[in-house]
């Protein structure tokens, strides 16, 4: 191999290492952060549906502080990124609280389809060179309806309201979590990192509780 050859093929290798840097501790954190999760929501399995609100309030405050925080310190991201996992857990604990006494295989299932549901949409986003961005936006304004659609649920009955509510969410959030891979792809700075795991876990987080809706008969 010539010289010229050897330092040709140096930037692919360098962008190749840095690509599985950031995929790494990207999907590192994701993990700690569902762990967190996990602790949250076995800590807070006790707690009123009053504190589970405030919990969720708790944890779009961390949301909006990360956004801000990655810009200044990394460590801070990471932390708020961690305590948004813990008030998210702590928020659904309550239902995951009921399903562990009276439903304990929908947890399990739950919990196994969202790996192989988050693992093909985000496989797909990773390795697809098609531009995914048209389809996220298209997502944002899904996931705003579909939030109305929800509180129009709590007032109005609608036959099959949480089956449909269930399955245009996994929709939306089949589209996010493969434009949130393709971002990863894309990302080229590891302090992007604790941005892209909230993303991703937000993505697991409400594929889970989605899919948990569907086997569980739309509790909570």
């Amino acid at each position: 191999m010539s010289s010229l050859e050897h330092v040709s093929q140096q930037p692919a290798a360098v962008t190749r290492d840095r690509a599985r840097a950031i995929f790494g501790q990207t999907m590192g954190l994701v993990a700690l952060t569902c762990l967190v999760a996990a602790l949250g929501a076995y800590l807070g399995r006790d707690i009123s549906r009053g504190w589970g609100i405030v919990a969720f309030i708790a944890a779009i405050g961390c949301i909006i502080g990360l956004n801000v925080a990655i810009r200044r310190s990394e460590q801070l991201a990471i932390g708020l990124l961690f305590g948004m996992g813990a008030f998210l857990g702590i928020a659904v604990a309550p239902t995951l609280a009921y399903y562990a006494e009276v439903q304990p295989q929908a947890l399990w299932q739950a919990a196994a389809l969202t790996g192989l549901f988050i693992g093909g949409c985000g496989t797909y986003g990773y390795a697809t060179r098609r531009d995914l961005s048209k389809i996220a936006r298209v997502a944002f304004f899904a996931l705003l309806g579909l939030i109305g659609f929800g509180i129009l649920l709590m007032f109005v009955s609608i036959p099959g309201g949480d089956v449909i509510y269930a399955v245009v969410g996994l929709v939306i959030f089949a589209a996010y979590t493969m434009y949130d891979f393709q971002r990863l792809r894309r990302a080229d700075s590891i302090r992007a990192a604790p941005l892209l795991a909230a993303s991703i876990f937000l993505d697991v987080f409400n594929v889970f509780m989605l899919l948990l809706s569907l086997l569980g008969g739309g509790r909570g």
